[in-house]
Formats: C-alpha cells, sequence, structure tokens
C-alpha cells in the first residue's frame, strides 16, 4: 500500500476520488516495445467450450490447416445443426 493513503482504499472511495488523485505510483509505465508490438484484440462474442474428442478427429483436422482447425470443427457443427433445424 502506497503511503499517500492511511488505509486501503474500498472500491467506492476509489470510485469518488478524481484521477489526478489517485496514486498510480506502483503501475509500469509502458515503453515504446510495448505499444510497437500491441495488438487490438476484440472481445470473445462466442463462449469458450471444452469439450472431448477422439484423437483422430482431431488429427484428421488439424492435418489440413493446424491453425484453423477448431473454426472448421464448429463449422461442421454448425452445418449439422442447420440440417436438422430445418426438418
Amino acid at each position: 500500500m502506497s503511503k499517500k493513503y492511511k488505509k486501503p482504499l474500498t472500491t467506492d472511495e476509489l470510485a469518488a476520488l478524481p484521477d489526478d488523485q489517485i496514486d498510480t505510483s506502483d503501475i509500469a509505465e509502458l515503453g515504446e516495445a510495448f505499444w510497437k508490438n500491441a495488438k487490438v484484440v476484440p472481445p470473445r462474442t462466442k463462449p469458450n467450450v471444452s469439450l472431448r474428442l477422439p484423437q483422430d478427429v482431431i488429427d484428421h483436422f488439424r492435418a489440413e490447416n493446424p491453425k484453423g482447425y477448431t473454426a472448421r470443427m464448429a463449422a461442421v457443427l454448425s452445418a449439422y445443426v442447420n440440417a436438422h433445424q430445418s426438418k
């Protein structure tokens, strides 16, 4: 805890402080290298799901393109859902 505050602040107390009164001295500076390599990462619009699959299924999808195999698995599952919804 910084010496600037006599006691730890609650979330409400911190939110009530003007920005120029918040002690940020313990936050590291972000230099040129950080911003040079920074990338915008959009928020996920799909939930993460853990799924146990047979190794041969994973191998099949990875063989075509290791970087995009999960997207192809999702496309196959979506096609399955679409085919069964039309019935």
